[in-house]
């Protein structure tokens, strides 16, 4: 199940996205504009949550990572789809509780939680909060007692597993932002700190490798290390760890240079992980953990779409051909930030042979906003309707308001129907929030 499969040409030779026109799309909601495919985002639910139920007796939770994607419709989808969600800041946490998600099922993880968010997530009664640093322990604790309760947490773990991708979006390195080394000690000596806390309770530990991931066998070994580590504490400190996050990252097809993995693949992912985690659990005789996985991008990233309408066109002889379309690094920063590659294709003419290498550049006021790079086409013109195709992860959430350029709106697409899920920007909101002091007056 990926994007060219999901993905139909009509009989008008347009790209269809849930049954809907493209063009059709482009021209009731406008450009830019996200399309997310919504039969797609629960069919990624259910093959991660189905899968944990029929492999591992449903010991377990898939939370939604909604850092890729968030919004009041999603987490209201992942609620119906009886999943769990993870927050990472206080505004995910608002927006999830806002769409009526419920509590008990959300963890929120964080490098450095802010004392308020921290407030707020025990307000609001989050099951689970993923601790990453001795400050935030000794902090939680003394919130929990004052609210006269004790928080489940887990603590974040780096197993030093170095998976094959980009090297900004690897998590699980030696040096790394997030969690405490099993190499160093680290890991051994906070734990160790965590159990000292009477008002939290330690469930056990999460990691996450980092994305973009394609090898099982970066998984398999992030299990034996975790599992290691989790021995090694049963016998030094007598603790055994009831609870294991294994995180996310599962990588989804982008380019022809990316697998294109189906929904059976992804089964067969958390498969592997799981036939692991039994194979180690009955090696150490350890009992079988409350496993929790965390998709993100994979459950999202192919369910969008991002249309765009091609404005002025550029040839620089013998240099390159720049498409210019109406968004931009405002509404996809990730070619700015790592040159990400896409996909893309002209919507209204999707039945074209692709001919040309071009750049689809944006209209903000930088030489580094381009959206794709290197993609072919067919020769482009003014008017056309521009496709890039697995835009549903880390776009929207990612977006800004840069050059005073409006957030896309982004609509839901269902068996041909398509319905905002977040509205479009007027030029009064990209003012609302702005102050003349008097002495500017």
């Amino acid at each position: 199940m990926n994007t060219r499969e999901t993905l139909k040409i009509n009989k008008k030779g347009h790209l269809e996205i849930g049954g809907a026109d493209a063009v059709d799309l482009a021209k009731q909601f406008g450009t830019p504009l996200y399309v997310m495919d919504e039969q797609y985002i629960r069919d990624m639910c259910r093959v991660y949550r189905d899968t944990i139920d029929k492999e591992y007796g449903g010991n377990g939770l898939v939370l939604y990572a909604s850092k890729a994607f968030s919004c009041l419709a999603v987490y209201k989808i992942a609620a119906q789809e009886n999943i769990g969600v993870d927050v990472v800041s206080g505004g995910e946490l608002y927006t999830a509780i806002k769409a009526g998600f419920p509590a008990d099922k959300i963890y929120m993880h964080g490098n450095n939680k802010l004392p308020q968010e921290l407030e707020y997530a025990l307000d609001c009664g989050v099951g689970t909060i993923v601790v990453d640093a001795y400050a935030e322990l000794d902090l939680l604790d003394a919130l929990s007692e004052k609210k006269g309760i004790r928080q489940n947490i887990l603590l974040r773990i780096n197993p030093g597993v170095e998976a094959h991708t980009h090297r900004f979006i690897q998590t699980a390195k030696t040096d790394s932002k997030f969690g405490f080394s099993i190499a160093d000690g680290s890991a051994r000596n906070v734990t160790a700190y965590a159990l000292q806390k009477k008002n939290l309770c330690l469930k056990g530990f999460h990691c996450h490798i980092g994305s973009q991931i394609f090898e099982k066998q970066s998984f398999t070994l992030a299990v034996d290390k975790m599992f290691d580590f989790m021995g090694a504490l049963r016998n030094e400190l007598g603790y055994e760890a009831s609870a294991l996050n294994l995180g996310g990252g599962y990588g989804i097809w982008y380019t022809d240079e990316d697998a294109k993995i189906s929904s059976v693949e992804y089964a067969l992912y958390l498969e592997a992980i799981i036939s692991e985690l039994k194979s180690k659990a009955n090696e150490l005789n350890f009992p079988l953990p409350y496993l929790v996985i965390e998709p993100g991008r994979s459950i999202v990233g192919e369910a969008g779409v991002t249309l765009y309408t091609v404005g002025n066109i550029k040839e620089i002889p013998g240099i390159k051909k720049y498409v210019a379309v109406d968004g931009g690094m405002f509404d996809n920063p990730r070619y700015a930030l790592y040159q990400a590659k896409y996909t893309a294709i002209l919507a209204n003419r999707a039945d074209e042979a692709a001919t040309e290498v071009v750049s689809v550049a944006g209209k903000c006021c930088e030489s580094g906003d381009i959206v794709c790079a290197n993609v072919l086409l067919p020769p482009a013109k003014s008017g056309d309707i521009l496709a890039v195709l697995s835009t549903g992860a880390y776009n929207y959430s990612m977006a800004s308001n840069y050059n005073r350029n409006f957030v896309p709106p982004v609509v839901l697409v269902k068996d041909g129907k398509a319905d905002y899920i977040v509205k479009p920007q007027t030029y009064e909101d990209l003012v609302r929030n702005d102050v003349i002091p008097e002495s500017l007056k």
